[in-house]
């Protein structure tokens, strides 16, 4: 066997030869200058990936805090919301309770004007009524007889004991 008939040979052959044209042309540092760049661009954008996630992860920490701040602010405001409901009741109460003793004292001191006036109006009718009875008495005496008796004798013991 004879390694120059052989077509393995020269297959094997060519293939260095091949390789060695390809090495002197500087084909390599192509081939690596190119992988090399798409390297570098796969490494800027996991690069640019890791930034990104850094900042998602910030963002998101700072809107949980946000939240739980948000939180935090929204049960102080219904505390002192209810605090304040509270607080405006018992004083609607207290207003109320004060108005309701104005008025009551108000209506007693109307009631008891208004049973001084009857009183009054009272006394005033029955002075009216007897003082009509009385002329009406005296009307009747005065027409039944012109002198009375008593009276005249009255009279007269006035008229010794002046004298």
């Amino acid at each position: 066997m004879d390694l120059l008939t052989e077509a393995h040979f020269w297959v094997g052959a060519a293939f260095i030869v091949f390789l060695g044209v390809l090495v002197m042309a500087g084909v390599h540092r192509f081939a690596w200058k190119a992988l090399g760049d798409e390297g570098e661009k796969v490494r800027a954008q996991l690069d640019e990936a890791n930034r990104l996630r850094e900042e998602a992860q910030a963002l998101l920490a700072r809107i949980q805090s946000d939240r739980e701040a948000s939180e935090k602010l929204a049960v102080e405001i219904m505390a002192n919301a209810q605090e304040q409901a509270k607080r405006m009741q018992a004083e609607a109460q207290e207003r109320l309770a004060e108005q309701i003793e104005r008025r009551g004292k108000l209506a007693e001191r109307r009631i008891a004007t208004a049973e001084a006036q009857a009183a009054a109006e009272v006394k005033a009718a029955a002075g009216e009524l007897a003082a009509q009875m009385a002329e009406t008495v005296l009307t009747a005496r005065i027409a039944g007889a012109k002198t009375d008796p008593l009276i005249d004798a009255a009279i007269g013991q006035m008229a010794g004991k002046l004298q």
